[in-house]
């Protein structure tokens, strides 16, 4: 139960993000008065609408986003006269780019928004960490409690206690959990290694064997049955913005090379090395809302929850941004791209006395348009189907 509900805190959260980024669409059309048509969340059949004023609003059938119909976004588009002073492709460049770019702005406002809140009211991580539950067995499953006769886990076997700081791992100094996953995850399983940890101040050097769990066979993770709860420092409201800057800008930084890595990501969706492959991390929104749902369902103390599902969302929200920016019909990006150019021909036959050429045929485009988008359905279905029959899973 506590998975589904991580599942669907992360859907909600997702659906919320999709209509704001609408809704940017939406207010800057309104306040360069644009006329706005409709305003739905969903796609297929219409469930419920109303109209208020010139815009209906509305509810469909499939939760699948949300779109705003704007008049005359293209060249192509039939527009009444009367309301062709009004329609988007009459407006300033400037004014038209805005427009277009308010999606992504409303998913950086978002994250950043959330890295605000991340940096008060949680906090950051301190680095040295200690551990809060043994797992007594070796789980049937990500979510699943302990059952008469299944094996004990090695950190049980070992002694590891609650409250030991484990710092070194085969010898391998670990200064965080990540860190120590990390650790975890280059160790071969049933292979004797040392556990060193900290207890009541003194080092002890542990024996342990990991194990590989059955439901994890295919990633080939190994499996030491700790959880850890870091100590966590909260900043001060204004110093918090600083705080959000930096995560920000490391966020961006992660997403342009989670970007370059999908080309070598594709051969390895389906290995069994995905998981510890540098490019296996890539995944679609299913990935996000199943590791999301592992979180919840860990069991960990409300800090590390609440973080790891904000810091998914905030993820999530900056990657779509910089993504919908790319430079590619039928993305934002791509119709930015076409009004820069409108600008610049424009510049040049002014420069040249001559007439403004005017609107670029977006007809033409159409063909790339939709090479692009196939393109983009391939790669979210072939993304989908990874993360539902070779998922990426929590473990430790």
């Amino acid at each position: 139960m506590s998975y589904l509900i991580g599942v669907l805190v992360f859907v909600v959260a997702i659906l919320v993000s999709i209509m704001l980024h609408e809704f940017g669409h939406f207010a800057t059309a309104k306040a360069f008065r644009m006329k706005a048509t409709q305003f739905f969340v969903g796609f297929g059949n219409t469930i419920w609408s109303v109209r208020r004023g010139e815009t209906e609003y509305g509810v469909k059938s499939l939760p699948l986003g949300g779109f705003v119909k704007i008049l005359g976004m293209t060249s192509m588009d039939e527009v009444d006269p009367a309301d062709e002073p009004r329609s988007f492709r009459s407006k300033p460049g400037w004014q038209r780019v805005i427009v277009l770019s308010a999606g992504s702005f409303m998913h950086f406002t978002i994250a950043f928004v959330l890295l605000w809140v991340l940096a008060v009211g949680i906090g950051a991580p301190n680095p040295n960490s200690t551990v809060v539950t043994v797992s007594a067995c070796v789980p049937a499953s990500p979510v699943a409690a302990c059952a008469s006769g299944q094996p004990k886990s090695p950190a049980s076997k070992a002694g590891i206690r609650t409250g030991d700081e484990i710092v070194a791992v085969a010898g391998t100094p670990v200064h965080s959990y990540l860190g120590l996953v990390s650790a975890i995850r280059r160790q071969p399983p049933d292979v004797p290694l040392t556990v060193t940890v900290v207890r009541a101040g003194r080092r002890i050097n542990l024996p342990v064997e990991l194990a590989r769990p059955s439901w994890d066979a295919k990633n080939g993770y190994s499996f030491l049955g700790v959880s850890q709860a870091p100590v966590y420092t909260s900043s001060g409201p204004i110093a918090a913005f600083g705080a959000a800057g930096d995560g920000f800008a490391n966020i961006v930084s992660e997403s342009f090379a989670g970007l370059a890595k999908i080309p070598c990501a594709i051969p390895v969706l389906f290995a069994k090395s995905r998981s510890s492959s540098a490019c296996g991390q890539i995944s679609s929104v299913v990935g996000a809302a199943n590791v999301t749902g592992q979180v919840v369902a860990q069991g960990y103390n409300w800090h590390e929850t609440v973080g790891a599902i904000l810091s998914i969302v905030i993820s999530v929200n900056i990657f779509i941004g910089i993504f919908n920016l790319l430079p590619l019909l039928p993305l934002d990006g791509g119709h930015i791209a076409i009004v820069l150019y409108e600008r610049a021909r424009s510049g040049v036959a002014r420069l040249r006395r001559r007439p403004d050429p005017g609107l670029v045929d977006i007809s033409k485009l159409i063909p790339v348009s939709v090479g692009v988008f196939a393109l983009l359905v391939c790669l979210s279905l072939l993304l989908i189907a990874a993360d539902i029959f070779n998922p990426l899973h929590l473990s430790q």
